[in-house]
């Protein structure tokens, strides 16, 4: 039998109270030094780690937890917080009437990770770009043997075949999608 543990005992968990509490603290300090032309402070350890708890328990989400560059995702979430923290608005409510930092720094770690992902996206894009204007048979076929260089060519040759349909079934999700857009104007102006 597997012992449940307590969410309190976790290693990402972030109690949103004290959490909030040392946030808002910060902020007053921070708009105070700002309001006297003095150094902002900088931030406690106690609010960094938790930006570091925040960052990574959101990339062992399901929808980011299989990415390589997940660690890279952590640090620009952890930077983005760091930079945000001075915007945070004490007198913002919530549904409760209390602060709720956790939330707020959670939703700028989100946006970090889905500007990493388009970013790597376009990194790779461009990789691939590069490797099929160079031949992938140059990059293959780099100190091999012959039976080996055969073998390589037959492999490159399914890898071509496959990201060609891809392409293409890509760019048919691209015109049905752009088709729907226009049916649904069309429906606007109908209505």
């Amino acid at each position: 039998m597997t012992k449940k543990i307590k969410p309190k005992d976790k290693p990402h968990y972030v109690n949103n109270k004290e959490f909030s509490q040392a946030v808002m603290d910060y902020a007053i300090a921070a708009r105070a030094a700002k309001d006297a032309d003095e150094v902002t402070p900088t931030v406690t350890n106690y609010i960094a780690s938790c930006f570091m708890k925040i960052s990574e328990g959101l990339s062992h989400r399901p929808n980011f937890v299989r990415y390589t560059y997940r660690e890279e995702m952590v640090m620009d979430g952890v930077e983005n917080c760091l930079r945000a923290i001075n915007n945070y608005k004490i007198e913002t409510t919530t549904r409760t009437g209390n602060p709720n930092a956790f939330s707020y720094f959670t939703q700028i770690c989100f946006f970090a990770f889905i500007r990493r992902i388009t970013k790597e996206k376009k990194q790779q894009e461009i990789k691939f770009r590069f490797i099929e204007k160079m031949g992938i048979e140059d990059f293959a076929a780099m100190g091999m043997d012959d039976a080996g260089a055969q073998q390589t060519m037959e492999y490159v040759d399914t890898l071509r075949q496959r990201i060609d349909k891809i392409r293409v079934k890509d760019e048919k999700i691209k015109e049905f999608a752009k088709e729907e857009k226009e049916k649904e104007k069309l429906e606007l102006f109908m209505v």
